[in-house]
């Protein structure tokens, strides 16, 4: 019987500070549970029942008597806290060293050598919020044409640029050049390009955001291609792997469009791996300090959760989790280091175990490895597997 293990990432939705948060300043982070405080209570009846009450102490979301989920949480092992990462120590990547970061803007010759590249003159080189810049920019962006340059905690490289002024391919081409200079110790994770519309005062950002990430080295993604098995990208999961390892890629103008696109991936008969990245709850609300935007995000998640859950078959293996946290009640707008959430739901599958506190996002690699039998894996993780399948 043909296997499929979908791996649904809520983008940012961290349940706690992990136990090295003090390196990262991110003290009394809490993504899920400060949400929760914050609105008075989240209704999430489907993650519930599932065991999103067993991991921790959530306003609204009680633990379940029985789950019929199994439930626990993880722990980055990799330095840093960005979507690159995130997701890549998930498919057995661990990295001994952050990606670099430009709190202070990127040096000179960086900027000299894009400017080069381009053609034009820039503007900003600076780290800020996406949405902030373009509002303080933009005006002088439209009238020179400079594309605006900006970084954040992450490590990124972000080009905003208005449609208008800019068309998309031209600022796509501007990411790739980026991404020829940014190598290296300058090799950031990400080079994004942040296209928006409208008039100053009224700027929008497009869903037409690209990222342009590194390659990573021989991962998850490659063994199950390797075997002859499908890889169904949702989201920016394409992206962030640099194209590698990716079968089929669909992206997303927002969280329900990408549970759409899942439910229509259910659909197709295939072995092999659906991996979707649902970015709300992190680019619209955790970045922008809305608790009640992020809570009403995840309700409408749980609202649809039911739509997946029935359309799984029994050798299908769902597992949700997230890449990193970013808590909107705190002052800052950056990600945070948290445990993320891990739960495991599939008919053919035990219900109500206690995965415990897993020392690494790449167990879930390994045990998506051991449900599509991919055992040439000998990539970093522990699988849970065992703890999952019937007696």
């Amino acid at each position: 019987m043909k296997r499929r293990s979908i791996l649904i990432i809520l983008d940012s939705l961290g349940v706690g500070s992990a136990a090295d948060c003090h390196l990262y300043g991110d003290q009394g982070c809490n993504t899920l549970q400060n949400t929760a405080n914050a609105v008075k209570g989240l209704k999430l009846p489907h993650l519930a029942q599932l065991g999103l009450g067993n991991i921790l102490d959530v306003n609204g979301v009680p633990p379940a008597d029985a789950p019929n989920g199994c439930y626990g949480k993880m722990s980055e092992k990799s330095a840093g806290k960005d979507t690159t990462t995130g997701h890549w120590e998930m498919m057995g990547i661990i990295l001994s060293r952050p990606f670099p970061l430009y709190p202070a803007g990127f040096p000179p010759q960086i900027i000299s050598a894009f400017e080069e590249a381009v053609g034009r003159k820039t503007l900003g080189n600076k780290a800020a919020s996406g949405t902030v810049i373009i509002e303080e920019l933009g005006r002088e962006h439209i009238k020179t044409g400079y594309p605006i340059v900006y970084t954040s905690a992450d490590s990124v490289f972000q080009i905003a640029a208005h449609e208008e002024i800019i068309p998309l391919q031209e600022l796509y081409e501007m990411c790739r050049k980026a991404r020829a200079i940014m190598v290296g110790e300058h090799g950031v994770g990400r080079i994004i390009a942040r296209p928006f519309i409208g008039t100053p005062g009224a700027f929008t950002r497009t869903p037409h955001r690209h990222d342009f990430s590194l390659e990573p080295s021989a991962n998850l993604l490659d063994y199950i291609i390797q075997a002859g098995q499908k890889v169904i990208g949702i989201g920016k999961i394409k992206d962030i792997f640099a194209g590698r390892g990716v079968s089929e890629s669909f992206t997303t103008e927002n969280n329900d469009d990408g549970i759409d696109k899942i439910l229509n991936a259910l659909k197709g008969d295939f072995a092999g791996l659906i991996f979707a990245n649902l970015i709300d709850f992190d680019q619209l609300y955790g970045h922008r300090n809305d608790a009640a935007g992020y809570a009403a995000a995840l309700e409408r998640f749980d609202m649809r959760l039911p739509q997946i859950t029935r359309q799984l078959g029994e050798n299908d293996l769902l597992i949700i989790s997230a890449d990193h946290g970013c808590d909107p009640t705190t002052e800052g707008t950056d990600h945070t280091r948290e445990y993320v959430p891990l739960l495991v739901y599939g008919p053919g599958f035990k219900q109500g175990v206690d995965l415990g506190l897993r020392e690494t996002f790449a167990d879930a690699g390994a045990t998506i490895a051991e449900h599509l039998n991919i055992s040439s894996y000998d990539l970093t993780g522990k699988s849970f597997y065992t703890e999952l399948r019937q007696k």
